[in-house]
């Protein structure tokens, strides 16, 4: 009857530590997941992007370079460098410029690549993403 009784109490104290370590993994995975950037919509002179990202990952701006999609360069680029990191969605549109400073050589209906990018300080991509659509 003893060593039944230990063997329910050793199982009871393994069930209790994996149940506390279940809660510390699950609530901890939202962290990870926070930086983040997702493109909205897509103009001839402008990039809409929602984004989200903590106060601890360091973005400084968000970058947005679109153009042909074989095209071994950006026809245009942007930079957003007003941004919030406080871990809540965000909405931001990115105005876009040619690549020598004119305005955006897009038209409607091209289809583009599309790349955007929350960076820090050194222009490292702390989350990016990519996309090919059509200019409405």
């Amino acid at each position: 009857m003893t060593i039944s009784r230990k063997n329910r109490r050793s199982a009871l104290i393994i069930a209790a530590f994996a149940a506390v370590g279940f809660a510390v993994t699950s609530t901890a995975a939202p962290a990870h997941a926070a930086n983040s950037i997702d493109v909205t919509g897509v103009g001839p002179v402008n990039v809409g992007v929602d984004y989200s990202c903590d106060a601890t990952a360091g973005v400084v701006a968000i970058k947005a370079m679109v153009g042909d999609p074989d095209a071994e360069s950006p026809s245009a680029t942007g930079t957003q460098s007003s941004v919030t990191c406080d871990g809540t969605q965000q909405t931001a549109v990115i105005v876009l410029a040619g690549a020598s400073g004119a305005d955006a050589p897009l038209s409607a209906g091209q289809t583009v690549q599309v790349r955007v990018a929350l960076v820090d300080h050194e222009d490292t991509v702390v989350s990016g993403q990519a996309k090919v659509v059509s200019l409405g």
